[in-house]
């Protein structure tokens, strides 16, 4: 509770999600428990919108040109709560914009501009984003004329792409389609230290051992900091930084500098006064700040008075127009090093014209010392990134083609295929980057191929675990991956361990040549072939339950592939198949957790797909671990009904191996891993496990498989 005066806690009759008087919760009594809320964030509770709400509709109706035209207004409209510097909210914007989709990192494909995360803590409190609640609340009026047709998400990114065409820019375009979040991110791992701006994530001295899946040096900050590795000025060392953040985020060596300079060359950053008098982060901050934060009650603290990143000055001598001149002042002029009035270290030019300076923020006719960080003048030392400086700088024409098309990347990277993207400004070129995906054929005779599968040889557990590898790629974090393209049959998927190389060529053997006969894509026979080994499993265990197909799924080509950027989509472990590479040091159950959340399962969708993928006979390499039936094939209960056997007890026989002996003799019934065992273990995986053991439930068992096995087929489907 935030208030203008002390509650205790035996007043407040909030406990602030704790469980007890002493105001701990769970995780702080029982640290190691299994936390399973990264699979409550698809949980549509917090959601305010009514049932059936879709954002991809009402979007559709927003007035795009009305929508521009106020946006270019506010561009100039300077507020007097927050005014802009030289009468333009362009740097501003940029900035917003740019910190919302900088946080994506291609690992996991978290973070990213596409749900409008900035908004709620940590990200809307970290001290990279000082002052961009002033942007969004700025926002606000526009936010608010267009409703629910304008999500926060595509508004905060379109502000910044509406600005750079403001001061000149001509974009490559742009896509609606993103959907607000309504609560915090509780699956995100944004580093493990327990204070801002310090640094844990290094395995060594090496920067290249910056822990995946972070993209970011430091806690709380985007990128790099601004004044060198630590905070210790070194434009080489800085450099190490900048290549190694930018290429976890997709960017190559020519991306990097195009986005560097192009950031740098609009807006400024603010340090002309002193940190020590900016308030409470918003998430700290008092019921009267209303969401505020940084706020400075002792002077002024917009203008030339603004403090954020501590550095003072802006990187060009005109920060509301887009033109070359960052490359002019970068490569024409030597720089010292030396302090903002904030005390943060910073580079200006030795010898400057008094026309080459910006002017004041406030005062156009007083001119100031303009600056460049750590970062830019790595642009200008690194052997690689000078070159490709040098060419921008010769080549303005390039340059601003190269920034576009990154900008666009950098802004629509986590929204996934093209497909995906809504609006009269979406481009017509479709890029490596977006995974792109031919159309498939909808039209051919799904009975036919059903028929030709059913007799094609191919085991249920073949068809199955062939279906379900080709569909657990997808993340819902970037709408990466899936069983649309097919993709399983191409470099370097076809050769990954955890889709086990051998079985596969000779499921794909098989499935390729009633593909072709059908006309029907690769991609709708695999996922068909899955359908129907459930199909027969369900109908083993006594039940008439459909399995829902949806056809139209296309086979995407090697050009079509950039096989690089997938390997991130790598599988180390497969809870579902019970397997996990030996290297791993995170528990096969956490990753189980994280698993289920990028493929947008929840808890009890994990739990009934486990159970139903062991009796299935689809455990990595046929191990027999977990597979708690004599009916090998039949979608029963007998997973959970064995696990909550009381008659017998699990012992530990190595590092994720477990006996399951009989009380009375000792004989070992089943043998499990980790994995399986949480679901009795666990306090609430043991409640859905319980609820799939009973006798009445074999039906409900049955029927909560086939839906969450559609589900994660279709994941990549809208």
């Amino acid at each position: 509770m935030n208030t203008s005066h002390p509650v205790t806690a035996a007043h407040c009759p909030v406990m602030h999600g704790a469980n007890t008087l002493s105001g701990q919760n769970n995780m702080v009594w029982w640290p190691k428990a299994l936390k399973l809320d990264i699979l409550h964030q698809h949980d549509s509770k917090a959601n305010p919108m009514v049932p059936g709400f879709s954002y991809r509709d009402e979007v559709q109706k927003l007035d795009v040109p009305a929508l521009k035209k106020d946006l270019n207004a506010f561009m100039t409209d300077s507020q007097d709560w927050w005014p802009a510097d030289w009468g333009h909210y362009g740097g501003l914007m940029v900035r917003m914009a740019w910190h919302a989709a900088g946080t994506y990192r291609i690992a996991d494909g978290r973070g990213g501009a596409g749900t409008g995360n900035q908004r709620f803590a940590p990200l809307n409190s970290w001290p990279d984003n000082v002052n961009l609640d002033k942007a969004r609340r700025l926002l606000w009026p526009i936010k608010k004329k267009y409703g629910n047709r304008l999500s926060w998400a595509d508004l905060i990114v379109l502000a910044g792409t509406v600005a750079y065409e403001s001061m000149g820019l001509q974009t490559l375009g742009f896509a609606f389609g993103r959907e607000d979040i309504w609560q915090p991110e509780q699956d995100i791992d944004w580093g493990s230290e327990k204070e801002w701006l310090a640094s844990t994530r290094y395995a060594t001295e090496q920067r290249e051992s910056l822990t995946n899946p972070l993209a970011a040096v430091q806690m709380g900050l985007v990128y790099v900091n601004p004044e060198g590795v630590n905070g210790q000025p070194d434009p080489l060392k800085t450099a190490q930084d900048v290549r190694l953040t930018f290429q976890r985020m997709a960017m190559n060596d020519e991306e990097t500098v195009a986005l560097t300079a192009g950031g740098h060359t609009v807006g400024k950053a603010h340090g002309n006064g002193q940190a020590q008098s900016l308030g409470p982060v918003p998430e700290a901050a008092d019921i009267a700040e209303q969401g505020l934060g940084w706020m400075n009650h002792t002077s002024a603290s917009t203008g030339r008075h603004t403090v954020s990143s501590g550095l003072e000055g802006a990187w060009t001598t005109h920060p509301t127009q887009w033109d070359n001149g960052y490359f002019k002042m970068l490569l024409q002029h030597d720089w010292e090093l030396t302090q903002s009035p904030a005390g943060a270290w910073q580079w200006k030019a030795v010898h400057i014209a008094p026309e080459d300076m910006p002017a004041d923020v406030q005062d156009p006719g007083i001119r100031v010392q303009p600056m460049m960080t750590d970062a830019d003048m790595a642009i200008k030392m690194d052997p690689a990134y000078s070159v490709i400086a040098q060419r921008f700088h010769q080549d303005p024409a390039h340059f601003t083609k190269v920034f576009a098309r990154a900008w666009f990347k950098l802004t629509h990277r986590d929204m996934g295929p093209r497909a995906r993207y809504i609006g009269p400004d979406v481009p017509q070129e479709e890029f490596i980057w977006q995974d792109p995906v031919p159309m498939g054929r909808a039209d051919y005779d799904v009975a036919a191929v059903e028929a030709r599968l059913l007799s094609c040889g191919l085991s249920l557990s073949e068809m199955v675990s062939t279906a379900w590898d080709s569909a657990r790629t997808f993340r819902h974090s970037d709408k990466r991956g899936g069983a649309n393209g097919a993709r399983i049959r191409l470099a370097p998927q076809k050769d990954w361990v955890g889709n086990e190389p051998a079985r596969l060529a000779k499921v794909l053997a098989v499935l390729e040549p009633i593909a072709k006969i059908s006309g029907a894509s690769l991609a709708d026979v695999i996922v068909l072939a899955g359908n129907v080994g459930v199909a027969q499993a369900v109908k083993a265990a006594g039940f008439d339950i459909p399995v829902p197909f949806l056809p139209g799924r296309g086979d995407a080509t090697d050009a079509m592939t950039d096989a690089e950027s997938f390997a991130v989509l790598e599988p180390v472990h497969d809870g579902f198949r019970n397997w996990v590479k030996p290297d791993q040091t995170t528990s096969p159950e956490e990753l189980l957790l994280d698993r289920a959340q990028l493929m947008g399962l929840t808890a009890p969708e994990m739990t009934v797909l486990v159970g139903g993928m062991r009796v299935l006979g689809t455990n990595h390499g046929n191990i027999r671990q977990g597979q708690f039936t004599d009916r090998i094939g039949v979608l029963s209960n007998d997973f959970f009904v064995n696990l909550t056997d009381m008659a017998c007890q699990w012992k530990p026989v190595g590092k994720n191996s477990y006996n399951m002996d009989d009380r009375k003799t000792g004989q070992t019934q089943w043998t499990a891993t980790r994995v399986d065992l949480v679901f009795g273990s666990n306090a609430i995986l043991r409640a859905y496990a319980e609820v799939y053991a009973q006798d009445d439930n074999r039906e409900k068992l049955a029927r909560d498989f086939v839906a969450a096995w559609t589900k994660v087929m279709n994941a990549d489907r809208f």
